[in-house]
């Protein structure tokens, strides 16, 4: 991949991440924290609603459904493995709930598809 186009899919995977905020945001949640880093994965984006935190997979593609079937296992246990990690780093959000959405965008739309799979216990 030229450095060209890396540059744009960087400015686009960052618009689609500003969209899903606003639509998280806009459906009553706070934003914790973005792009948070682990061992073992990263978190697009981590939202809190009352006792409920939502870690959350953005993925961006042409077509609404190649963005939601995008996410893979591995995607899937990366995802868990970084919230385990936010979580252990955070004790005081040990009793909330725990939920994990994939936020598909394509162009300027967004659809948020909410307790997407349950983390294997």
């Amino acid at each position: 991949m030229t450095q060209e186009r890396r540059r744009k899919a960087e400015q686009a995977g960052r618009r689609a991440e500003l969209l899903v905020r606003l639509a998280y945001s806009l459906g009553g949640y706070q934003i914790l924290r973005t792009r948070f880093r682990a061992p073992g994965g990263e978190i697009d984006l981590i939202a809190r609603r009352g006792r409920l935190l939502a870690f959350v997979e953005v993925k961006l593609r042409r077509d609404m459904d190649a963005a939601i079937f995008a996410v893979s296992a591995k995607n899937r246990r990366r995802l868990e493995s970084a919230a385990a990690s936010f979580l252990s780093f955070s004790p005081h959000f040990a009793e909330f709930a725990v939920r994990y959405d994939i936020a598909a965008v394509s162009g300027w739309r967004v659809r948020l598809i909410k307790d997407a799979w349950r983390a294997k216990a």
